[in-house]
């Protein structure tokens, strides 16, 4: 089974181009991303034909479980297609179906050359059935925004801000360095808090300027990875709503920089990089 290895800001994926869906996937994902005894990533990405976009995205993640968004994955794909399919070299953009949508992908070329990858990333959704947020008042579920919500973890209080971009996202503004934040040992309770009924990646953000914050991710099912593409699109989205930034943004990841587009009303668009570390086979008989 042939594979490339990619990274989008340091956030790494395998990508496999295939039409067999009726293969254990979940098994495959769990064996190639160990980082002791396969190739090592954040995720198993399967290029698929699809039936009403131009290509179909699935993403494994290294438990074995499917996640419903991945924007640094979307940016890898993109890349991979228009390298691969460079023959068309006036393609300027792309459709992806993805499990929360079809997904835009524009190109940004100089000289004949791909410089830059923009992304759709859909609507934030904000409704605690939305996110998902398992929060009542009077009997029935709460239809607000969830900013600056209240939970305690380990007697830290955090106001949590929770978003979804097709994937469920808590983002906790701090007004230090990031660095010293203990996302590793907060994270994973974060992640699994009861009002989380599918679990939550979780943010620590801390706003640099109104065009620059600094963030870390640890995401539900992988753990703290260098970057994340829809939680870099939560934590924009959370920080315009504060009133914080404006309405494009960079944000500073461990793994490089994100930049996050929303003009408060439609599309969340997210650039960034998306690199090809290598290609190899993986042995069909090893799982």
């Amino acid at each position: 089974m042939n594979f490339t290895k990619m990274q989008g800001a340091g956030n790494d994926f395998v990508l496999v181009e295939t039409s067999d869906m009726k293969r254990d996937w979940s098994q495959v994902a769990m064996a190639i991303c160990d980082r002791h005894f396969g190739i090592g990533a954040d995720g198993l990405l399967l290029l698929l034909p699809s039936d009403v976009a131009d290509f179909q995205m699935r993403v494994f993640n290294p438990d074995g479980t499917e996640a419903d968004a991945c924007g640094n994955g979307l940016r890898c794909l993109a890349k991979y297609v228009i390298d691969a399919k460079s023959a068309n070299t006036g393609v300027q953009g792309i459709s992806i179906e993805t499990m929360t949508g079809i997904r835009r992908v524009r190109f940004h070329k100089a000289m004949g050359k791909v410089t830059g990858i923009q992304i759709s990333m859909g609507n934030p959704k904000f409704r605690a059935e939305d996110v998902p947020v398992a929060i009542e008042q009077g009997g029935n579920t709460v239809d607000i925004k969830l900013i600056s919500y209240p939970a305690t973890v380990d007697g830290n209080k955090l106001l949590l801000n929770c978003v979804s971009m097709g994937n469920p996202h808590a983002i906790y503004f701090w007004q230090q360095p990031v660095s010293d934040f203990p996302l590793s040992q907060l994270g994973p309770k974060v992640e699994r808090l009861a009002i989380f009924p599918n679990r939550v990646n979780f943010e620590v953000a801390n706003v640099i300027s109104r065009q620059q914050i600094e963030a870390r991710v640890w995401e539900r099912a992988v753990g703290e990875t260098l970057a994340c593409g829809s939680g870099a699109c939560a934590i924009a989205v959370a920080a315009q709503l504060h009133g914080y930034i404006d309405d494009k943004v960079d944000i500073k990841l461990p793994g490089g920089i994100l930049q996050v587009e929303w003009d408060g009303v439609g599309e969340v668009l997210l650039s960034g990089p998306a690199e090809v570390v290598f290609s190899g086979e993986w042995p069909n008989e090893d799982v």
